[in-house]
C-alpha cells in the first residue's frame, strides 16, 4: 500500500513553521508576539501540574508548566517560541471514496494508518530540520535510536498531549501560521483536517522535556478561567478529561 500511495503520486504532504518573539507572563502563560514589533498574536494559557512531587535528597521536584521554558517577561530578555502544523493527509480522500465503492474496508483502514504515521513522521522530520538548520540550536548530528530515544534538545508538544492536554489553542495556531493557505483547518470539535495532521509547539529551553499535567484542581480551573475571561462551566467542558 505505501509503494502504492509513493508511485501514484495522489497523496499529498504539506507543513507550515514559524518562528515568534515571546515571553512567559504570570507564571503560568506565553506571550506570542506577530513579529519583532511585539505586537501581540495571542496568549497561550498554560496548565501546571498539580499533584505532590517526591522530595529527593532534600529537594522537592517542581510542578512543571510549559511557560517555564520560555524566558518571563520580567527578564527583559525576548525569547522565542516556534508553532508548527504538518500534514500528510491532502489528497486521502481520493483513496477512502475509492475503497469505500470497493467495499475494501481493510484498505481503506491501511491507508487512514500509513498517512496516520506518515504525518508523524514528517512532524518528527521538520523537528530534526528545526534544530540543525531553522533554528539551528543543535550542532550534531543524531543517529536513528537516538532520535527514537529523544536525545535531542527541545520538544514540539500539540495540543492534546500530556503537556498542554487543551484543544482550543489550535484556533490560534492556525491563524498565526495561516494553516489554511497550506489545506489545513479545523473542524468545531478542533479536529484537524485532514485527520492525518500534527499541529504544535517548538520550546527550545536546554531543560525544556516532556511531561504529563495529569489531574488538576477546582483551584486551577477558577483561575484559568478568570485569566482568560471565560466561564468555569465552558473551561470545564474543555478539560473535561483533565479534572479530578
Amino acid at each position: 500500500m505505501l509503494n502504492k500511495l509513493i508511485n501514484e503520486k495522489k497523496l499529498k504532504a504539506n507543513g507550515v513553521i514559524g518562528f515568534y518573539p515571546a515571553n512567559s507572563i504570570n507564571d503560568d502563560d506565553i506571550e506570542i508576539f506577530k513579529d519583532e514589533s511585539m505586537e501581540l498574536a495571542f496568549t497561550y494559557y498554560c496548565l501546571r501540574q498539580q499533584t505532590e512531587k517526591p522530595v529527593i535528597k532534600g529537594t522537592q521536584k517542581p510542578n512543571l508548566c510549559l511557560a517555564d521554558f520560555i524566558s518571563p517577561k520580567e527578564n527583559k530578555v525576548t525569547d522565542y517560541i516556534g508553532l508548527f502544523a504538518v500534514t500528510s493527509g491532502i489528497n486521502a480522500d481520493i483513496y477512502e471514496d475509492m475503497f469505500m465503492k470497493a467495499e475494501d474496508d481493510y484498505s481503506s483502514i491501511m491507508v487512514k494508518a500509513i498517512t496516520d504515521r506518515l504525518a508523524e513522521a514528517f512532524a518528527e522530520y521538520m523537528h530534526d530540520r528545526v534544530r540543525q538548520d531553522l533554528w539551528g540550536y543543535q550542532t550534531e548530528k543524531l543517529s536513528n535510536e537516538a532520535m527514537i530515544k529523544e536525545k535531542y534538545q527541545g520538544i514540539r508538544p500539540a495540543p492534546g498531549y500530556p503537556a498542554c492536554p487543551e484543544h482550543t489553542v489550535k484556533n490560534d495556531i492556525f491563524a498565526l501560521l495561516q494553516a489554511k493557505e497550506i489545506g489545513m483547518e479545523l473542524t468545531e470539535g478542533m479536529s484537524m483536517m485532514p485527520a492525518s495532521s500534527v499541529s504544535g509547539f517548538y520550546f527550545a529551553h536546554p531543560e525544556a522535556k516532556y511531561f504529563s499535567v495529569d489531574k488538576i484542581d477546582e483551584d486551577q480551573i477558577n483561575d484559568m478561567a478568570k485569566r482568560r475571561s471565560i466561564s468555569k462551566e465552558q473551561l470545564k467542558k474543555w478539560l473535561a478529561s483533565s479534572l479530578r
